[in-house]
């Protein structure tokens, strides 16, 4: 997979954080998200630790052997159980527990986060690699970045969309590789010919070509 730009990658976060400061998602606080089962602050407190991971995970002592990204999204339980499984639900209500602390506490730790982050990123590592420990396995730092920046792409979308705000613009150095990141996801679990008519045959596109979800095609 294409590397995660360092420095774009700390704008992402901050653009997300911006999107997580906005008064609209302290007011839709409590209400449920355009993801369902999750309120707007455990969807904005999920977003925001995706830069906290990366603090945490690149400031331990890397080990073990890397997988590829695109194997991470094959063998990740979230991924292959259904939405109302135990383990996304775990995701969402681990979420929401966390955005009881209020708006305005999680967007201060968040903040604190966000002021480590480009040390923690700019640090040496050998080898440079990355332990995920909920999911008991490695992969190199670009991709555990890779993984981040998805979740922050799409849950900024997410979260803008849960209290009408546009989605903010990020860094095409980090959309672009979590483009062909999903793109990849997508063309296997779809095919080649589901993509490809998508983005060019629409009338003889299949329904869902989603990278996490089954669909018709």
């Amino acid at each position: 997979m294409d590397r995660i730009d360092r420095i774009a990658f700390v704008a992402a976060c901050r653009t997300a954080f911006d999107l997580a400061s906005r008064p609209e998602v302290a007011d839709a606080w409590t209400s449920e998200s355009s993801c369902e089962g999750m309120t707007v602050g455990g969807l904005a407190q999920h977003l925001l630790a995706q830069p906290e991971r990366v603090v945490q995970l690149l400031s331990a002592a890397p080990e073990g052997d890397p997988i590829p990204a695109i194997e991470h999204y094959r063998r990740a339980a979230w991924v292959q159980s259904d939405p109302e499984a135990e383990v996304n639900i775990e995701i969402r209500t681990s979420a929401d527990d966390a955005a009881t602390a209020g708006h305005d506490a999680v967007l201060a730790h968040a903040r604190e986060v966000l002021d480590d982050l480009p040390d923690v990123l700019s640090a040496h590592r050998s080898p440079d690699v990355v332990r995920v420990p909920w999911q008991g396995w490695t992969l190199t730092s670009d991709d555990f970045l890779l993984t981040r920046s998805l979740e922050l792409v799409v849950h900024s979308d997410d979260l803008a969309s849960s209290v009408g705000l546009r989605t903010p613009p990020m860094p095409e150095r980090v959309v672009g590789p979590v483009l062909a990141l999903l793109t990849n996801l997508a063309v296997e679990r779809h095919g080649q010919a589901a993509l490809m008519r998508t983005l060019s045959r629409p009338q003889r596109a299949p329904r869902v070509v989603s990278a996490f979800h089954d669909g018709d095609a």
